[in-house]
């Protein structure tokens, strides 16, 4: 029998955190560990804004849009590659995140 313990370690003093806590700005998600203290700090600090902002809709647990590599890339120019390539790609619409991956990987 094997059991695995995970310590977490508050990311900003290195003692012992109590939780992971999941935040977003500017459509880039971000997770921190922290002790109790440094989460309810974090907490507070957002809640001015948080209290005032607009909610999303999804709620919960629905990825954050956010301006990816995929999202700004020349879709014809991907169609193009992939067609040169030999791979099925769409011809309308969104491009296949598997081909973008493969085009992102050829051109890095």
């Amino acid at each position: 029998m094997r059991k695995t313990v995970v310590i977490l370690e508050d990311d900003l003093d290195g003692s012992e955190a109590t939780e992971t806590v999941r935040f977003a700005v500017d459509g880039t998600e971000y997770e921190i560990d922290l002790n109790e203290a440094h989460a309810t700090e974090l907490r507070q600090a957002f809640s001015r804004f948080a209290d005032a902002a607009r909610k999303t809709s999804g709620g919960r647990g629905r990825p954050i849009a956010r301006r990816t590599p995929a999202s700004v890339i020349d879709a014809k120019t991907v169609r193009l590659w992939a067609i040169d390539n030999g791979l099925q790609v769409n011809t309308r619409g969104r491009i296949q995140a598997d081909i973008v991956e493969k085009y992102q990987a050829a051109h890095q």
